[in-house]
């Protein structure tokens, strides 16, 4: 069942909501802009029926930080309150709310609005995914790379939280593809990314294939050491596939990795953490490939072998 995020601090309005739409819909209640705005990032919701006129932070100022927040900026909000006058409809609409009814609302209406609201949200998210989607191995793309990590890039800035970034490659995979073919070597790739993909699993987590055989991943909220720990995991996730490879390497496909943890903060630039991954990329290849090297801002580094 579809969930719906109904924040109103009024019980008799938020529960009259929440009957209206019991049947179709399973309902949160919140009746706070602060309780809303962390029910909210727990993610899961198709929709956020929001109160206007609320004590302490009101319906606009939450719409707002709603729309400024990676995990729920998508999600269609719409405004509900006893405010008829144009202006606030306006102001409303233009912060990002994708309706607004006015009270007294009849039950009719907030379930036509709903239902379109929700029907159009699907829509507009599988569309979104397919073009955000690499169609060999069913991961990111680099596009969805660029569009989502900027947000999380700001995210870190603004709630001043470690933030990790790397990049990885195929080893050999050139001499992989003229021993064993391009279609052997299009599995490879699909069955690598698929299984480090295994390991992003969190909603603030970001994996994407950045072309040919290589890999870019963007995480959050880990010091450097556990970063570098967590993709030590990752690299040896891909060797236990025990994929043949007739490379110097090793006698199964494998990864290197280079990556830098950050707490960024305002005028420091993704591209230039997004380059210092790279260069770390570069040293675990010089120093053998197959392995993890990682740095922080403070200029410790980490190597696996």
């Amino acid at each position: 069942m579809e969930k719906i995020l109904v924040i109103d601090d009024s019980p008799v309005q938020s529960g009259f909501l929440s009957s209206i739409l019991a049947d179709d819909y399973e309902s949160t209640i919140c009746h706070t802009a602060e309780e809303g705005l962390e029910a909210a990032k727990e993610g899961g919701y198709s929709l956020i029926l929001l109160d206007v006129i609320m004590p302490g932070m009101d319906g606009f100022a939450l719409l707002q930080e709603l729309k400024g927040t990676e995990i729920t900026r998508h999600v269609p909000v719409i405004l509900i309150t006893s405010l008829s006058d144009v202006q606030y409809e306006e102001r409303g609409l233009l912060l990002g709310a994708v309706d607004y009814i006015t009270k007294p609302f009849k039950p009719v209406i907030v379930k036509a609005r709903v239902n379109t609201h929700i029907q159009l949200y699907h829509y507009q998210m599988q569309f979104k995914e397919r073009a955000m989607i690499d169609e060999l191995t069913g991961v990111a793309n680099r596009r969805r790379y660029e569009d989502e990590s900027a947000s999380r890039w700001r995210e870190a800035i603004r709630f001043q939280i470690p933030f990790s970034i790397c990049m990885f490659d195929i080893d050999k995979f050139k001499l992989y593809n003229d021993t064993f073919g391009h279609p052997a070597g299009d599995k490879v790739i699909t069955a690598v990314a698929q299984t480090a993909a295994s390991h992003f699993h969190r909603s603030t987590d970001l994996f994407a294939r950045y072309g040919g055989e290589e890999f870019v991943a963007v995480f959050l909220g880990e010091q450097g050491a556990s970063a570098f720990e967590f993709m030590k995991t990752v690299r040896q996730s891909v060797e236990d596939l025990h994929i043949p490879h007739n490379s110097p390497v090793s006698p199964w496909v494998t990864i290197s990795v280079g990556g830098v943890t950050l707490t960024p903060r305002r005028g420091d630039k993704l591209a230039d953490n997004l380059k210092l991954a790279d260069t770390m990329l570069y040293e675990a290849k010089r120093a053998g490939r197959n392995q993890v090297v990682w740095s922080n801002q403070e200029r410790e580094q980490w190597q696996e072998k």
